[in-house]
């Protein structure tokens, strides 16, 4: 049966969505489209050549006029809250963009409120819809390299070229920890198969960055089973760029996991045990959906199967509280336990 949906959210990324993703899934049809400026809404419209009559500045009116089962909110930060509750309230399942709240607080509102009115929340965390990341969680967890101990996490880029008026990406809230890091940190939780417990996390600029807040960081992370992440990232970086998972080396009590996914580079797992010298290719899994296509892929079964996602609101808490819980410890020079 075809989900049906009103889409939030029609900036430059929730355009990307609209165009790559929503369209090319034939188990979803989008009976509206929100978007609260009613500019962008206008120039999002011909953009993507839209119905006039299904275009919509509030989120309320759409829900008064169109059949839908769900809401996708791509809107930035601020429109996910009072997206999500809206559509809640109103009865619809609703696919989330990361981060999905600015609170953690706020973020549990929600899981409550949609387990209280019988509603999927999903967060699209689209990292883990990858081949390699999927073969090193399997791995991990079928012991390949024995207990963790050590892992090693880089991510690189150069995102520093654009002119600084042109570029919104220079001006946002914490562009490396909000918007890219917890990717990384949702990948640790899959991956590593364990929850992290505390952070100690240093943020900084490079002189040359353009960015207005912190683009580069590192950090030390420890989770309940003993694994300890060391991480680093950078958009202004001018070493060799990784994939957008990043570089991983995974230290075990049998040797070594070595991955990367989503990105310009051979995306790959491979393990070199004890004694060896070399590497031994991970056979990867066939995704019938990748990226955000498997988020949207993976929502769609949950709603047509009453069933819980990997990425349910209530199981994304832990990835986002890993968040704040970073950004507090560098804010104020201190480990954080994460809640």
């Amino acid at each position: 049966m075809t989900l049906q949906i009103i889409h939030v959210g029609l900036g430059g990324w929730g355009q990307n969505w609209a165009r790559t993703v929503v369209a090319e899934n034939k188990d979803v049809e989008t009976t509206a489209w929100v978007e609260i400026d009613a500019t962008a809404l206008e120039a999002a419209r011909e953009r993507l050549n839209l119905p006039a009559d299904r275009c919509f500045t509030s989120l309320d009116e759409a829900l008064k006029t169109v059949p839908a089962d769900a809401v996708l909110v791509t809107a930035s930060l601020p429109g996910h809250v009072p997206s999500a509750r809206t559509a809640l309230l109103a009865d619809k399942h609703v696919l989330m963009e990361k981060p999905f709240a600015p609170t953690v607080a706020e973020a549990r509102e929600l899981v409550e409120l949609a387990e209280q009115r019988g509603r999927l929340l999903m967060i699209s965390q689209n990292y883990r819809f990858q081949p390699a990341a999927r073969a090193a969680a399997a791995a991990v967890a079928e012991q390949k390299i024995g207990r963790l101990g050590s892992i090693n996490l880089d991510f690189r880029r150069y995102d520093n070229i654009a002119p600084v008026a042109e570029h919104r990406h220079y001006h946002i809230w914490e562009p490396l920890l909000a918007d890219m890091s917890i990717h990384h940190f949702d990948l640790m939780r899959l991956v590593i198969g364990q929850e992290p417990v505390q952070v100690t996390c240093k943020t900084w600029n490079a002189a040359w960055s353009k960015y207005d807040e912190p683009a580069e960081g590192a950090m030390t992370i420890t989770f309940d089973g003993g694994a300890v992440v060391n991480y680093r990232g950078s958009w202004v970086s001018t070493a060799p760029k990784t994939n957008w998972s990043g570089e991983w080396r995974m230290e075990g009590e049998k040797g070594e996991l070595i991955w990367t996914s989503r990105g310009e580079l051979p995306e790959g797992a491979a393990i070199r045990l004890l004694g060896e010298t070399e590497l031994t290719p991970l056979a990867l899994p066939e995704l019938t959906a990748l990226d955000r296509s498997g988020s949207l892929a993976a929502f769609a079964e949950a709603v047509s199967t009453n069933s819980i996602p990997e990425t349910s609101g209530r199981e994304n808490l832990k990835t986002l509280a890993l968040m704040f819980a970073a950004i507090e410890s560098a804010k104020t020079g201190l480990p954080v336990n994460v809640a």
